[in-house]
């Protein structure tokens, strides 16, 4: 591996350490090494997509069950199969909004 130095001033040294911080970087080399090579640093934080996980863990725990269950010969209730429905109706509208969101990034 090739070293490469390089000297700042103290003001564009603490504004590198701003711009890592609002990207949630904390490894300087690594930072300047991604903007040297793509010129850009993409930190997206959009809190649907914690919640579109939490809805596809929930469907698919309860898919899993239901089809365990009726694969040993039992049955499936009307009422769990409203409760995947919601979820996934749920899913529908968050991926909505995300893909709404991003669409807006240029």
């Amino acid at each position: 591996m090739t070293a490469i130095y390089f000297k700042l001033t103290e003001q564009e040294r603490q504004l590198i350490e701003q711009k890592m911080a609002l990207a949630g970087v904390h490894n300087m080399s690594a930072y300047i090494r991604k903007m040297c090579i793509d010129g850009y640093n993409v930190n997206l934080q959009i809190p649907e997509l914690q919640e579109c996980s939490r809805y596809l863990q929930s469907t698919s725990n309860n898919v899993n069950q239901i089809a365990k269950r009726i694969n040993s010969g039992g049955r499936y209730y009307a009422g769990e199969l409203a409760d995947v429905e919601n979820c996934l109706q749920e899913n529908k509208k968050l991926f909505g909004s995300i893909v709404g969101q991003l669409s807006k990034i240029k």
